[in-house]
Order: structure tokens, then C-alpha cells, then sequence
């Protein structure tokens, strides 16, 4: 089929399809066309204010998705994300594998921390020009981490692993400076912010992370001398949660990257710039801003997406009103009135 005649279908296929997911069905069967294969969209938006991130929940609805779609040679998972839980990334991966002989990533723009971790275990990496992965250091986040201040009691500070080791190198260094003092103190200042029983969760997230990542790129056919090399450099080397890692440098590094032709990097772009424009990730979520002069607001924020052609749309939904109250000695508020904050399903048409 020629990519004028692919993009006929396509056109046709939107016809076919009028609502807002359903648009996204006939991306989908493209791509699956492409690859010879079934794709699966996971999206964990990041519009400020109405950050997503990978969670054990999405567990049951990966199994509905692939119960669909039945054992098959090869999956393509689509995904955009900035992170979130390693083990629901680690059992992600192990159950897509049970249901396909080739297990690939296709990168649009994002998949960083624990999304560059499920990327670990495919056979085969696509990635646009603009597409980065990022380093695996885990942040922990639990009742003993650290409050925020002036936030919400249950409101609490992530610890990244890597910051911490930071400050133990800095300990570390103070000590061959021959002064054994000033880690001690260190030490102490460090118990003083963050829980002792987060600080060892922190260590054990560390080794926990290297041997989840050692895991997938064994399943994946990486060389085994590759690893060890790969797991220091997205564990520690790249020297910060932030660094991105373009498709040239990852491809350098010994993972099994795939660069798309035109073709494909237009249908790839399409596919992200419809969920891009549903989630509005470049848009901050202001409710002031979005009340303008109204009195009151109705809103309903999809935040994360999880999708097949054939088994529809799970979505999680933010949904509630901002209201203008006015309070005597406080002036004018805004009140947030959340009615419903979790995932739906929208089946295929």
C-alpha cells in the first residue's frame, strides 16, 4: 500500500468514526498495519496541575486490553509518560510479554524514569527526532517522607534516591579531605529532614532499580556485556533526574533503537498530537483563569489514557465546577468542587 492510498483509508476512517477517542482507532490500525502488529496507547499526561504517572491500578486494565487482543507475534506499546511507580513499570512489561513473541516501544516525545525502565524490555525502540528517555533513578514517596510547607497534611515530598546518594558523595568527599566530622554531621542533618526507614527504602529502591533494569534488558537480547554499562549510566551516571537521552545517545548506548521514515514519523506525530491536544499537556490547568468572569464552571480533565483499536478507551477524568464565592472580610475565593476523580471506559465504536 502506498502512503497516499494509507492516508485515503485513513480519511475514511475518520468519517467512520465521530467521537473523540474513536478519531484516534483509525492511528491505531495504521500503525498496527505498519508494524504488522496490535498497538496499545498509554499515556500519562503531564499538563501541569493535572499530572498522571504509571501506577500498580493500571494493572487489571493492561489485562482487559490484552485479553482483546489474545496472543499475537507482536505488540507495539505507544506510550508517553514522565514516570511514576518502577514495579507497576516492571509488571507492565512481564505481562505484555505473555502475550506476544515481539514486545517494541514506539516513543513519541516522552518516556523518562519508568517509562525509559518498560522501554528496557522491548526488542525493538522507535523513536522520533524529538523523542528523549531518561534516566531510572526511582523517587519514594510514602507517610514518613517529608510535609510540604503550607500544603495539605497528607501532602508529602518525594525523595529521589539519586539526590540522596548526591549528598552522601558530598559526605564521602568531606571524609577523604580528612574530615571525619564533617560526615557524621552530615549524616545527622540528613536523619534530621528525612526519616531514617525513607532513607533505607532509598537504598533499597537503588539496588531494587538495578536489578529490574538488568532483568529487562536480559529479555530483551541486549549483549551481555552491554549491560552493565547501561544499567551505571541510567542508574547514576547521567548524573541527574532531568538529563534526557535523545535517540542518537540511546542508540550509542546499546539499546535496539529504531529511527522511523517519513511515513511513519507523520503517523506517529498524528497519534500524538491528538491525545496532546485532548490531555491539552501544554496547557496549565488555572482554574481562575478558566472561570474568567463566570459565577461558576463546569470542567472535566482527562489526565491519563490507556487504549486499543478494538478494547476502547480507559481514561482517567478529573470532573468537578469552580465557583466564585464571595466571603465577608476575605473578599472574592474560588472554590474547587471535585465530584468525581478516577478511570471510565469508552468501548470502541
Amino acid at each position: 500500500m502506498t502512503y497516499w492510498q494509507e492516508e485515503l483509508r485513513i480519511a475514511i476512517d475518520y468519517l467512520r468514526y465521530p467521537n473523540v477517542y474513536n478519531t484516534r482507532i483509525p492511528l491505531l490500525r495504521a500503525i498496527e498495519r505498519r508494524r504488522n502488529s496490535r498497538a496499545i496507547l498509554y499515556v500519562t499526561g503531564d499538563r501541569p496541575g493535572l499530572e498522571a504517572q504509571i501506577h500498580p491500578e493500571m494493572y487489571d486494565y493492561f489485562v482487559n486490553l490484552l485479553d482483546d487482543i489474545g496472543m499475537i507475534d507482536r505488540i507495539s506499546l505507544i506510550l508517553y509518560t514522565r514516570g511514576g511507580v518502577t514495579l507497576a513499570a516492571w509488571s507492565i512489561v512481564n505481562l505484555i510479554q505473555q502475550f506476544c513473541g515481539t514486545f517494541e516501544v514506539i516513543v513519541p516525545s516522552k518516556a523518562h524514569s519508568a517509562g525509559t525502565l518498560i522501554t528496557l524490555g522491548a526488542k525493538a525502540i522507535v523513536m522520533t527526532k524529538q523523542a528523549t528517555l531518561g534516566p531510572i533513578d526511582p523517587s519514594v514517596n510514602g507517610p514518613l517522607n517529608p510535609g510540604i510547607s503550607g500544603g495539605p497534611p497528607e501532602a508529602r515530598v518525594p525523595v529521589s534516591v539519586e539526590a540522596v546518594n548526591g549528598y552522601i558523595e558530598l559526605g564521602r568527599s568531606a571524609m577523604q579531605r580528612s574530615e571525619p566530622q564533617a560526615i557524621k554531621d552530615l549524616l545527622l542533618k540528613l536523619t534530621d529532614s528525612i526519616h531514617p526507614l525513607v532513607l533505607g527504602d532509598v537504598f533499597r529502591s537503588k539496588s531494587q532499580i538495578q536489578m529490574l533494569g538488568r532483568k529487562l534488558l536480559e529479555s530483551s537480547g541486549i549483549k551481555a556485556n552491554r549491560i552493565p554499562s547501561l544499567i551505571s549510566f541510567l542508574c547514576s551516571e547521567s548524573g541527574s533526574h532531568d538529563y534526557s537521552i535523545h535517540r542518537r545517545e540511546a542508540r550509542s548506548l546499546g539499546l535496539p533503537i529504531e529511527k522511523p521514515n517519513d511515513e511513519f514519523y507523520a503517523e506517529i506525530k498524528r497519534l500524538y498530537d491528538d491525545f496532546a491536544a485532548e490531555l491539552a499537556l501544554t496547557q496549565v490547568w488555572n482554574p481562575i483563569a478558566s472561570l474568567g468572569s463566570l459565577p461558576t464552571l463546569a470542567y472535566s480533565n482527562k489526565r491519563s489514557l490507556l487504549e486499543s483499536a478494538s478494547g476502547g478507551s480507559y481514561y482517567f477524568v478529573t470532573e468537578g465546577s469552580v465557583q466564585r464565592l464571595t466571603i465577608p472580610g476575605a473578599g472574592q475565593q474560588i472554590q474547587d468542587n471535585r465530584i468525581f476523580e478516577g478511570w471510565r471506559h469508552e468501548p470502541a465504536a
